[in-house]
């Protein structure tokens, strides 16, 4: 038996290295080297031990946070395709009732606006043309509140050279 080293020195493949102290047996009759010092046997740290759970939880967190922001833009993208679908029904519905008058015109453009689930922000009568802007509610999940995105349309009878507004490029293709 060598001095210095409790268990002999067969066998022992510690590289010139000496354990500060070695912590017990470990079972058969076999010394744990397991140095007093936080050091595992293989080189490691005991404080390493649960550092992939730290990484697994970040990475989910990560992933969660992602998919919530992927929902929340989905959801806008969604509300603004509905606000512009709306504003488009209620122009040409406004249009198609200007016999009766501005006022005529945007009561029908509100009512068809509220039944594609907008509402009327504002109705304008320009000539023979209704502009109408509508805004459609949306709730952003976790906290964010409530978003009104807006959406404009303008309908009215086509005039003679194509266009509807004034300052307009002519269509030359159209006729």
């Amino acid at each position: 038996m060598r001095a210095g080293r409790p268990w002999g020195g067969a066998g022992w493949s510690g590289g010139g290295r000496r354990a500060k102290a070695t912590v017990g047996w470990k079972g058969g009759g076999v010394m744990a080297r397991r140095p007093v010092d936080g050091r595992r046997a293989g080189g490691g740290w005991r404080c390493d031990r649960g550092a992939g759970t730290i990484w697994v939880v970040a990475f989910m967190a990560v992933i969660w946070v992602g998919g919530v922001v992927a929902v929340g833009v989905g959801g806008v993208r969604a509300a603004r395709h509905r606000g512009d679908a709306a504003a488009d029904l209620a122009a040409l519905a406004g249009a198609a009732r200007m016999a009766d008058g501005a006022a005529g015109a945007c009561g029908k453009a509100r009512e068809i606006a509220s039944r594609a689930g907008a509402r009327m922000a504002r109705c304008r009568v320009r000539g023979e043309t209704v502009e109408v802007e509508v805004t459609v509610g949306l709730r952003v999940p976790l906290g964010g509140g409530d978003v009104r995105v807006r959406s404009r349309a303008r309908a009215g009878p086509v005039g003679r050279d194509g266009v509807t507004w004034p300052g307009a490029t002519r269509c030359t293709e159209c006729q």
